[in-house]
């Protein structure tokens, strides 16, 4: 018994020095280890939503909410241009939500732009699931839950990218060399999807390291 109190009291002791940012904020670490914030939670600074379908993006309580007609927001604050980049997101999909992450990619005006397009989907019918390099390398087994805030990871290195859910990696592909079309690593920034009407995805706390 004394032993477990004694752990017990270690735990407490330990939890106690640990420092978490709030939602939307970096802690002293992640400044220090070069992380940037790319959304503030309460407007869209550092963001250009397209022309296609403007009203499918709003903020809700922090986050980013991606609901209507087929639209793109992207990134076009400070160091937009990126080639490795270690991007983190907190993502939460109702139930039968469609949407994505775009990188290595460019504003355009109307439609769904070039690079390559993490998945963000638990349970709408399309097979493909979220983690997966949407065309190139598919994962069909949703990795998480609808209504569950979860942590996205996408890693560039080179030509290989691994996204990762809640610290586990879903797929890794590496880019062949003879690749050709608009689905090529590059350079470029984030893109984030309205899917439609029926997909609601919310997104907070995204922040981008370059590897380089």
């Amino acid at each position: 018994m004394i032993k477990y109190i004694l752990l017990l009291n270690f735990f407490a002791t330990f939890c106690g020095t640990l420092t978490f940012a709030d939602d939307n904020k970096l802690t002293d670490t992640e400044e220090k280890e070069g992380w940037r914030l790319l959304f503030n939670g309460s407007d869209f600074s550092g963001w250009k939503i397209d022309k296609w379908n403007p009203k499918s993006f709003s903020i809700e309580d922090g986050a980013l909410k991606c609901q209507g007609k087929p639209s793109m927001i992207y990134y076009v604050g400070e160091g937009n241009m990126m080639t490795d980049f270690h991007l983190v997101a907190d993502v939460m999909t109702k139930p039968s939500a469609n949407g994505g992450i775009f990188f290595h990619t460019k504003y355009q005006d109307k439609g769904w732009p070039i690079g390559h397009e993490a998945q963000i989907n638990m349970t709408q019918h399309d097979p493909v699931k979220t983690g997966s390099v949407y065309i190139v390398k598919k994962h069909l087994e949703a990795p998480a839950k609808d209504n569950v805030w979860f942590r996205y990871e996408i890693i560039v290195r080179g030509k290989t990218i691994e996204t990762k859910v809640n610290g586990k990696t879903i797929v890794t592909y590496t880019e062949p060399d003879d690749t050709k079309g608009p689905r090529k690593l590059s350079s470029g920034t984030i893109g984030i999807q309205a899917h439609d009407p029926g997909s609601v995805v919310l997104l907070k706390n995204i922040k981008v390291k370059s590897l380089k």
